[in-house]
């Protein structure tokens, strides 16, 4: 195999929504009281939703711009890519960058859709269901086989967010966005029955249960409010480990045996050793926390219900077959300051060969295994001598993705690492 040859499929990219997206699915006695797209006065784009403002801030979308812009103050639709709101645009990125599908997370209303909770019930789940028919029928539907369609959970209600599931996947859909942490919603925790008929209505859908990073609304707590944000994004991925161990000891594989987890942006060269701990806290410990997983060890159990995820993570790879080979996929990440876009075919298999990764291998991590967890069969659109990283790419000739400036304002280094001290000096003081 060539790095031209290979099949990409992401598993974590990400939608920057577009100002129309409620006009064609939510019912007209819904519409004035719509979250809407407001422009302000500083040039800044902001979705707005009763008293709630929620801004797009620039560690969110930097697709083809300088690292001199990333950041987290906020920035309009206008100094950003069309790829990231436009699904006709996002597609010719994707040619360019030689992916063939990817699978979106939502953005303004959070990971779980909290922002939909609202206390008319009936107007809530107007919201979700407008935003899931809009994200399967507009976005994903309008390129067939280009994206993993994924709902969003009606995350208040556990019995309409099972009838969700089960709606959705009547047309296709087979990955629901939650959270990584219940109970930090104010919502019961992953132990509780309470979500029994979420489990159950999962299963019966082959629905694949889509956790991540930052799905709870909080991240792992900084050392102090004087780190720099470099230690929040170093640790980014903690919240991840802290929710695989609480769904992997909890009744939840045990009583549903054939639940589906992703572990969305968590990486996986931490697996091995977590893998290692668990079995490790299982023999010691076992006897007084009555612990059973049936004869299996906790490892072998994670392998049977965990899928896992990397953007560039070359120790992952060359611990492969001790994560499982058959649990990891890969993803791209775009349009956030992670992303390798446009250049993740070379990155990966730079890291493919210093690895001397098989084709087999090769072929599992970066499509098949993809195809399989999320039942997803993009060639029945896409014949596959047309989906390799090279054909695509040659779709996409005279495509501009040069790295250019889009920000309005040059917003100097220290006022942003400033701006961050700032706001983790409030979270710090805010009570729990």
């Amino acid at each position: 195999m060539h790095r031209d040859d290979m099949i990409l499929i992401s598993v974590d990219d990400h939608i920057i929504e577009p100002p129309d997206m409620f006009v064609n699915h939510l019912p007209e006695r819904y519409k004035d009281d719509a979250p809407r797209l407001v422009h302000r006065e500083d040039g800044t784009d902001v979705w707005q939703f009763r008293d709630t403002v929620i801004t797009n801030s620039a560690l969110n979308a930097v697709a083809g711009r300088p690292k001199e812009e990333y950041g987290l103050e906020p920035q309009g639709l206008d100094e950003i890519r069309p790829g990231c709101y436009d699904v006709d645009e996002r597609v010719k990125d994707m040619n360019a960058g030689g992916m063939l599908a990817q699978m979106n997370f939502p953005s303004f209303p959070g990971f779980a859709a909290r922002l939909f909770a609202t206390e008319d019930v009936d107007f809530s789940l107007a919201l979700v269901r407008a935003y899931n028919d809009w994200h399967v029928d507009e976005w994903c539907g309008r390129h067939p086989g280009r994206f993993i369609p994924m709902a969003l959970p009606v995350i208040w209600d556990a019995q309409l967010c099972a009838a969700e599931v089960r709606r959705n996947a009547k047309k296709g859909v087979h990955s629901l966005t939650f959270t990584e942490n219940p109970s930090a919603l104010g919502y019961p925790s992953f132990h509780d029955e309470y979500w029994n008929p979420l489990w159950k209505a999962c299963c019966d859908t082959n629905t694949v249960v889509s956790i991540h990073i930052g799905s709870s609304g909080r991240m792992v707590s900084l050392p102090s409010a004087d780190s720099p944000p470099d230690v929040m994004i170093t640790l980014q991925p903690m919240n991840i480990v802290s929710a695989a161990a609480d769904l992997l000891w909890s009744r939840v594989i045990k009583d549903f045996p054939d639940i589906k987890i992703a572990l969305s942006e968590g990486g996986t060269g931490w697996i091995p050793y977590f893998l290692e701990r668990v079995d490790r806290t299982f023999d010691m410990h076992a006897t007084w926390t009555l612990q059973d997983f049936g004869g299996k060890l906790p490892s072998e159990v994670f392998r049977e219900h965990f899928l896992t995820c990397f953007i560039s993570d070359p120790l992952g790879l060359k611990l492969r077959h001790d994560i499982g080979i058959d649990n990891i996929t890969w993803e791209c990440d775009y349009p956030h300051s992670d992303s390798m876009w446009p250049n993740a075919p070379e990155e990966l298999w730079r890291d493919f060969t210093r690895h001397d990764v098989p084709d087999e291998d090769i072929n599992k991590i970066t499509f098949e295994n993809a195809m399989r967890w999320y039942s997803f069969d993009p060639f029945t659109h896409i014949p596959r001598d047309q989906a390799t990283v090279g054909a695509l790419r040659a779709k996409a000739e005279g495509h501009d993705i040069s790295v250019r400036s889009r920000s309005h304002r040059v917003v100097d280094p220290s006022d942003k690492l400033e701006a961050f001290r700032d706001r983790a000096r409030m979270a710090a003081v805010a009570p729990s």
